[in-house]
């Protein structure tokens, strides 16, 4: 039998890590994404289980490394969710963060184990709170004071207090797009520390019997590579802590730091070091707690971009090409902004390869143009692809975050399918969605 010829990909940090060139085709986890288009359709979307199971590690490793086992790894689940992706990460012992009732339905679908689930959330409507609770969720992730007092109303004479964490705006941002700054005092997000919103908030959740704090979480902002705005906003949200504990007598037992650490989307980035990343959070979370001595408390952290990012690809077939005079032509595909708003909403950046020629040498750099009726549905503005013909195949890398989980079916284009790859099985998780589906709803 002839051998094949194997090769990595050209700009393997930005693919799959099972990502190879075989007989100068494209494969993932040893699967041939010709084959899987011709099975299910174009545009699909292809995740890559050793790559999540890989980083799934890294996390554990360099947590229980750098600050001991007294930790949790909880994957924010918004950035891609559905019944395969829940099981496959709880079955690499991670918990989930949901953020809607539809999300915990998800989870409970899975058969997540609800005291591993917590819901955050800013604008929660109450049912959704209750939905949580009687659920017997683990944590609510409380945002703001209205949230906690219509919690201590509803859970005042339950049997068991709901355990919460206060979700605070340290008014500390990181993050490569305004959009995802999240961490200001001026954001939407969390209970500000200064106007003293924030010990209110402890005092009224210490004053209600059904409730239990226990922590306090902040999140700043995605695609993070800043450490010194990582390790600021730990020792604000400790000093808090050392000054509640003095005035209120209540010890912090559990801390969230969120997650957000960055992906590499394009060739000449990088991605955050994990290693790192676990390292400045524990350094300064055991430094902030030498200084107020106060115990050690339960970290965790919430990765979701920098888990399925990566694993992610997706796959279009060219459907036409346009000429432009002055500028790039564009090379039509049969997808774009409703399967994947990214690019339309921050004007993030992806890169591309065919399929047949992932390292033949390029010819000029074209515009990938989506199929959906608006001028902004370009989803490459430029990239340096081979001359491509009508029916080929396109993939785009690190496709995995924020795609399908923000997809919609604009124009009555229904959204694709997913499938997960691994050691050379292909499984269907989610199946494209049909005309039916469309009209479910109509009356």
């Amino acid at each position: 039998m002839e051998h094949a010829e194997v090769r990595r990909m050209p700009n393997a940090h930005v693919w799959p890590i099972s990502a190879s060139v075989v007989h100068e085709r494209l494969q993932i986890a040893s699967c041939d994404l010709a084959a899987l288009a011709a099975e299910y359709g174009t545009p699909l979307y292809l995740l890559d289980a050793e790559t999540i199971r890989t980083i799934a590690m890294r996390y554990s490793a360099a947590l229980r490394h750098a600050y001991g086992s007294n930790v949790s790894i909880h994957y924010a689940s918004k950035a891609l969710l559905n019944v395969g992706v829940a099981r496959l990460v709880h079955s690499l012992g991670l918990g989930l963060d949901v953020v809607s009732g539809g999300e915990l339905a998800i989870a409970q679908r899975a058969g997540m184990p609800l005291d591993h689930v917590h819901l955050h959330g800013n604008g929660t409507p109450p049912a959704e709170l209750a939905q949580a609770v009687e659920a017997g969720i683990g944590r609510i992730v409380v945002d703001n004071l209205d949230q906690l007092k219509w919690l201590a109303d509803y859970c005042a004479k339950r049997p068991t207090p709901q355990t919460i964490l206060l979700r605070i705006a340290p008014d500390v941002t990181a993050g490569a797009h305004a959009h995802i700054r999240t961490g200001a005092a001026s954001a939407k997000f969390g209970m500000p520390l200064d106007d003293g919103t924030a010990a209110e908030a402890v005092r009224l959740a210490l004053q209600a019997p059904g409730l239990n704090l226990v922590g306090l979480h902040a999140h700043i902002g995605s695609q993070m590579r800043d450490w010194a705005a990582l390790r600021e906003m730990i020792g604000r949200l400790l000093a808090f802590a050392d000054q509640q504990r003095r005035e209120r007598s209540w010890l912090l037992t559990e801390f969230s730091p969120g997650g957000g650490l960055a992906v590499a989307y394009m060739p000449n980035e990088q991605a955050g070091d994990i290693e790192t990343y676990a390292n400045t959070i524990a350094n300064a979370v055991r430094l902030g707690c030498e200084r107020y001595q106060i115990p050690l408390p339960r970290l965790i952290i919430e990765p979701g971009r920098s888990l399925v990012a990566r694993a992610g690809v997706a796959l279009y077939s060219v459907t036409g090409h346009k000429t432009v005079v002055g500028g790039s032509d564009y090379l039509h595909i049969d997808g774009g902004m409703g399967d994947n708003l990214r690019p339309s909403l921050y004007n993030a950046q992806y890169t591309a390869a065919l399929v047949a020629r992932p390292c033949a040498p390029p010819i000029a750099p074209v515009q990938l143009a989506g199929r959906f009726c608006e001028s902004g549905d370009v989803l490459i503005r430029e990239v340096a692809l081979p001359a491509a013909e009508v029916g080929e195949l396109v993939a785009v890398p690190v496709a995995g975050a924020y795609t399908l989980s923000m997809a919609s079916a604009y124009n009555g284009v229904p959204r694709p399918a997913l499938v997960l790859l691994d050691r050379g099985q292909a499984m269907l998780i989610q199946r494209r969605e049909t005309y039916a589906d469309l009209m479910a709803r109509d009356i």
